[in-house]
């Protein structure tokens, strides 16, 4: 995510942090090459000029130019006009104070409504709120069997429109039908279309109207870049968004939308789409992207995500294993499926400080099937095997790798990974490694 911003402003500001002394010579010739990564990672025109022109406001000062690191000084205010940018404060969905709260989702067709209706729902469910999902998109065909499967997959209430064919009633009728059987959210999940129209537009405007929604999301695909920006600028105006949803953004690799789209016209961004999973939604905090787009990584969103993920019972016995050197080849497979089940690796490594100046960071699906080869290899093991490594000889190892499909050297590797990562976890669980203690749920690697 934001890859390609976020590795030229890295680079860009390696030069000026080991600076002694600053010059607006220098600070103006820095900020006319953020300018143009800004342009070329497809940041509206006016946008970009703007935040040059904040930043060199703020750092053409004393405060700067006479600083003992005046480079880091520097970064701090691009770091914190970022965030401005991105809207400041996060600003999630508050409840009504009379259930039920009604997010009223809008958007081209192909955007990611439908699915971001189910990660919403279960966004609000994970929360312990009765959730209603309402199929008011009678539109695109299949619309409605999307929801319900998607309803069904995270046992949540799909209000379907039981032969009704105006959209503005099946969205009414949703809403009576949350009211009656006292759930906290509603959710509706509205029509699109290949391109704004009139047509869609008023259908929307009176659905608005009927239903009074608390919220009005638009969902908007963020790998369009400037077409997105458009698209909520033209949304908004008609209908008035309290916020945005970017879906796709593990795919975008520029930023011109979640960079573009608060400054131009005015809507938040509520939370980001990371993947096509339903759990892989997150709530948009702009300081903490705006610390990714400049490599310092985002610990907080880290600590939150193995907060959600960890059993704190399984940690705990995984700790007394290390401490005790019984850490097995099955605690590693079983660490290896938590990372998974967290993102992946790829997503946990752009949480991590300093890891996006590495050279060269594997890919996620390359990572996924080294993971794969890795779990077939230890599933080709015996259970003595798995509990001693040390017992895996010459024999076992051509006899492992045949099972699996994998080559001796490359279960040496494994092996050798295994010895490092229980090395690593066990001077972590002890304190000794200055990192976070197992107990808060680290992965291997």
């Amino acid at each position: 995510m934001l890859e390609n911003i976020s590795k030229r402003l890295e680079k860009l500001f390696k030069k000026i942090r080991g600076r002694g002394l600053l010059t607006e010579a220098n600070i103006d010739e820095t900020l006319r090459e953020v300018r143009l990564v800004l342009l070329e990672s497809d940041v509206h025109f006016k946008v970009a000029k703007s935040f040059c022109e904040a930043v060199r406001e703020k750092a053409v000062g004393k405060v700067v130019l006479e600083s003992l690191t005046p480079g880091q000084q520097v970064v701090k205010i691009v770091s914190d006009e970022l965030t401005q940018l991105m809207g400041g404060q996060s600003k999630g969905i508050a409840l009504a104070s009379k259930p039920p709260t009604v997010v009223m989702l809008v958007g081209l067709q192909g955007s990611g409504k439908t699915t971001s209706a189910g990660k919403i729902a279960r966004y609000f469910r994970d929360k312990s709120k009765r959730v209603a999902l309402v199929a008011a998109d009678l539109q695109r065909p299949a619309a409605v069997d999307q929801l319900e499967t998607l309803g069904k997959s995270i046992e949540v209430h799909v209000v379907l429109p039981d032969g009704e064919k105006d959209p503005v009633a099946a969205a009414k009728n949703g809403i009576d039908y949350g009211k009656a059987h006292g759930f906290d959210v509603v959710v509706i999940d509205t029509a699109g279309r290949l391109e704004v129209d009139e047509s869609l537009m008023e259908e929307l405007s009176v659905m608005k109207a009927a239903v009074s929604p608390d919220e009005i999301l638009l969902v908007a695909d963020a790998m369009t870049g400037q077409a997105a920006v458009n698209v909520a600028d033209t949304f908004h105006k008609k209908l008035g968004l309290s916020g945005v949803v970017l879906t796709k953004t593990e795919g975008d690799a520029r930023g011109g939308a979640i960079l573009s789209i608060r400054a131009v016209t005015g809507a938040p961004v509520r939370f980001i789409g990371t993947g096509e999973k339903l759990d892989a939604l997150e709530l948009f905090h702009p300081d903490r992207m705006a610390s990714r787009i400049l490599g310092m990584g985002d610990v907080l969103s880290l600590v939150e995500l193995a907060e959600q993920n960890v059993d704190k019972e399984e940690a705990a016995l995984l700790e007394g294993k290390l401490r005790t050197d019984k850490f097995t080849l099955d605690d590693f497979s079983d660490q290896l499926k938590q990372m998974k089940k967290m993102g992946g690796a790829a997503k946990l490594m752009e949480m991590i400080p300093g890891m996006q100046r590495m050279k060269a960071l594997p890919d996620q699906a390359k990572i996924e099937r080294e993971m794969k080869s890795v779990q077939a290899m230890i599933s080709s093991m015996t259970l003595r095997e798995r509990r001693d490594p040390g017992v895996i000889n010459g024999s076992r190892r051509k006899r492992i790798s045949r099972g699996s499909g994998t080559s001796v050297p490359e279960l040496n590797r494994l092996l050798k990974q295994f010895y490092q990562a229980k090395k690593m976890m066990k001077r972590m669980s002890s304190g000794k490694g200055g990192g976070m203690g197992m107990g808060r749920g680290m992965m291997p690697f």
